[in-house]
């Protein structure tokens, strides 16, 4: 089979699948987790995690793999800046998932804030991947601000509720210049192949494991949908039809 890596700000990937690490039930099962999915990158929480080497914490325990700081909790472009800042400093890395929120009941983005954060950060050296909501024209003004990805939403962040709006995320992925990576709302495997078959380059997910009564076999449940949908994209399904055409040729049939 051709290969077919995953390239995300001039650093090639294995795996299309992205990890989180909050919410789980212990760190030995979130390490086992990260090694079932077959990822290469976790999100963390610059605000949350230890970053000091104090214990058994996030950092040492996940040290093999990359690192994908997130500015979750930030509700301004300044906020939002200091944080990716810090997390310059404290992780040696210019990747940043790039979060301003401005709605806290949805956990909206505020799209003025986040495309502001966005520009400033690139002009500062970053590499900024934005969570956004599945708008078009919002995913443009992230790639033209110069995000090296953009990460629309599946749904809202922790709601398990799949892919809500399958139609703009399919004009996202075959409009945009940048890579695709599908954000929140995941909530079983089935969700992860859609969002690959609507041409995604990747999906990020977190609760969906953390969360599952199985975390570990979830991951690997994840790791394995990840990559059928990707398979299914590449072969091209076929097109949808309203009516029945048969597989076998109707002709020469017995007693015919």
């Amino acid at each position: 089979m051709t290969p077919d890596p995953f390239t995300l700000a001039g650093e090639s990937f294995r795996s299309r699948l992205l990890l989180g690490t909050a919410g789980y039930p212990t760190q030995r099962i979130l390490v086992d987790a990260a090694a079932a999915s077959g990822c290469e990158i976790v999100t963390v929480s610059i605000r949350r995690i230890s970053l000091q080497g104090h214990g058994f914490d996030t950092v040492n325990l996940l040290s093999k793999y990359r690192f994908l700081p997130n500015t979750a909790g930030c509700e301004t472009a300044r906020d939002a800046i200091r944080t990716a800042e810090l997390a310059r400093e404290a992780l040696d890395t210019d990747w940043v998932k790039l979060e301003v929120i401005g709605d806290r009941e949805t956990l909206y983005p505020d799209v003025t804030e986040l495309i502001e954060a966005t520009r400033r950060l690139t002009d500062d050296g970053f590499k900024v991947l934005p969570y956004c909501n599945d708008d078009p024209v919002v995913c443009q003004r992230l790639a033209d601000a110069g995000a090296v990805a953009v990460m629309p939403m599946g749904s809202l962040i922790g709601s398990g509720m799949g892919i809500a709006n399958p139609a703009n995320l399919e004009l996202i992925c075959r409009r945009a210049a940048v890579p695709v990576i599908v954000d929140a709302g995941i909530g079983t495997a089935s969700d992860a192949v859609i969002a690959m078959e609507l041409g995604a380059a990747a999906v990020l997910l977190n609760t969906a494991v953390a969360k599952a009564d199985d975390p570990v076999r979830m991951a690997a449940a994840m790791r394995h949908a990840v990559e059928a949908g990707r398979h299914a994209y590449l072969a091209g399904r076929i097109p949808r039809r309203g009516r029945a055409e048969p597989s076998s040729p109707q002709l020469g049939l017995v007693g015919s």
